[in-house]
């Protein structure tokens, strides 16, 4: 499109997670009108590491950036997989992707603070939640609890793995249990007993139990999660010390003895769903990025990159494309096929010797790899 034409673009984002903000700082990056729309009051990170991958950190250097992100983070040469006893599996260096060659490790809340701190002033509306959505064609219309309304040009719904906007207008299925836990905090680097002596990833491997260490020394911290097998599908599942440490067993004294001096106020603790793909992401006028559009288990660690990858793509999209309908096409002609690829690769995290530990007799779908 012309960036005479894109310029009187009016565009809606829904939500103001990592879709969200990157999709905003690239549309208003072609000029265009952006306004984006979050439910909750403030915005707020739960503490938890994540890996930012090279191709990701080129995009934040062409929208001129990087530094903001660089600046929270700590760049990693490689991960390590191994044994829940410390015995190597595996050690690779990140692919690289252009002049970038290191992942760069990151504070869940650092990155939201650092995206949304890129943005123009005024461009988020907090306390906007969506309660209904009219797709008109060529434009759409947006009610909000409290009975606002809105029109836009174009929709963006990057509202999640419970999208409104998924639900709405493309698909009514409910997330996926995957028949997990994810126990997660960050704790001082001094209070790794000694395990985290760099900035690269690690992963530990027991019988249906897996403990990364995500390293965050910028900060003088480090993320530990814990992802194990469960049946307990509550979205928020009470957990005690006791269930902790009986997860963790048999793996290396010093994993347990971090686990053992968890504040476990300080963990959040959750049942991991994801959903299944979803046939269609846009219409002529609304469109589908990050979770709302794919939501995948963490196993690959590819949700936060996937979502600003998204982002990337529909901008570049509406540059190329001749309008916003064909920009819209080729946007998911893009990215649908690569996202299927890591959501299917994904939801293969256990063996089913591992699921039939927990899931005596069956193995559920939500926990196995589907077709």
């Amino acid at each position: 499109m012309q960036l005479s034409e894109i310029k009187n673009l009016k565009i809606a984002v829904v939500g103001a997670g990592y879709g969200g903000a990157a999709a905003a700082k690239a549309l208003s990056l072609l000029g265009a009108q952006v306004d984006v729309y979050e439910q909750a009051s403030r915005i707020g990170e739960v503490g938890a590491g994540i890996g930012l991958r090279p191709s990701t950190m080129n995009r934040f250097r062409a929208w001129g950036i990087f530094d903001a992100i660089a600046g929270v983070s700590s760049p990693s040469d490689y991960f390590e997989i191994l044994s829940a006893t410390g015995d190597p599996i595996m050690k690779e260096a990140w692919p690289a992707a252009g002049e970038q060659a290191h992942t760069h490790l990151i504070h869940r809340g650092d990155f939201i603070d650092a995206l949304l701190g890129v943005l123009p002033e005024g461009m988020v509306h907090l306390g906007h939640r969506l309660e209904s959505l009219q797709d008109r064609g060529d434009r759409s219309v947006l009610t909000f609890a409290g009975g606002k309304a809105v029109e836009a040009d174009l929709v963006v719904g990057a509202d999640g793995i419970k999208s409104v906007v998924r639900r709405q207008l493309f698909s009514e299925r409910d997330p996926v249990f995957s028949g997990e836990h994810a126990y997660r905090t960050v704790i001082p680097v001094d209070a790794a007993h000694g395990m985290v002596v760099d900035d690269n990833l690690r992963m530990y491997i027991g019988r249906g139990t897996k403990i990364y260490l995500l390293p965050l020394r910028h900060r003088g911290q480090v993320s530990f999660d814990v992802t194990a097998l469960n049946p307990d599908g509550t979205w928020a599942p009470r957990v005690t010390r006791d269930d902790l440490l009986a997860t963790v067993a048999g793996f290396d004294e010093r994993l347990v003895n971090i686990a053992r001096d968890l504040d476990m106020d300080t963990v959040n603790v959750r049942a991991v769903y994801d959903i299944d793909p979803v046939d269609t992401w846009h219409t002529d006028s609304v469109v589908l990025v990050g979770d709302a559009a794919h939501s995948m288990l963490h196993h690959q660690g590819q949700g936060a990159n996937s979502a600003i990858e998204d982002g990337g793509a529909l901008a570049d999209a509406l540059r190329d494309a001749d309008s916003v309908k064909e920009a819209l096409a080729l946007y998911q002609a893009t990215r649908k096929p690569v996202t299927d690829e890591l959501q299917r690769i994904s939801r293969q995290g256990w063996t089913e010797e591992e699921i039939s530990d927990v899931f005596p007799g069956q193995k559920p779908a939500a926990a196995a790899p589907k077709e």
